[in-house]
């Protein structure tokens, strides 16, 4: 079994930077693929970022390119989200996950490609 437990989240104003943090425990053996996800209310979830295992391939949504970096320290099990250059539409319940498969084929933007998923942190920046 595999927790995520994310943090970081809070109240910013727009142009800010906030860094969330997901700690992994459980199935830590090996260092699988994450993903960051986003979720505003009354929309559906959305993909933000992705990490391969290694930390070496990373995946953006456009909307975030340019603005947000995933990053991942695996001897301490925790992915990260630095997001610079906060805009309202940021505003979300920002959740990781983790792949099902070490080896995944499928795309990082697919919440079906992911078995774990942590409870999420809410994240509000003011105009």
């Amino acid at each position: 079994q595999v927790q995520l437990v994310e943090s970081g989240g809070g109240l910013v104003q727009a142009g800010g930077s906030l860094r969330l943090s997901c700690a992994a425990s459980g199935r830590t053996g090996s260092t699988y693929p994450m993903g960051w996800f986003r979720q505003a209310a009354g929309k559906e979830r959305e993909f933000v970022a992705g990490i391969g295992s290694s930390g070496s391939s990373t995946y953006y949504a456009d909307s975030v390119k340019g603005r947000f970096t995933i990053s991942r320290d695996n001897a301490k099990n925790t992915v990260y989200l630095q997001m610079n250059s906060l805009k309202p539409e940021d505003t979300a319940v920002y959740y990781c996950a983790q792949r099902r498969s070490y080896y995944p084929s499928g795309s990082y933007a697919r919440t079906d490609e992911y078995g774990y998923w942590g409870q999420g942190t809410q994240v509000t920046v003011s105009s």
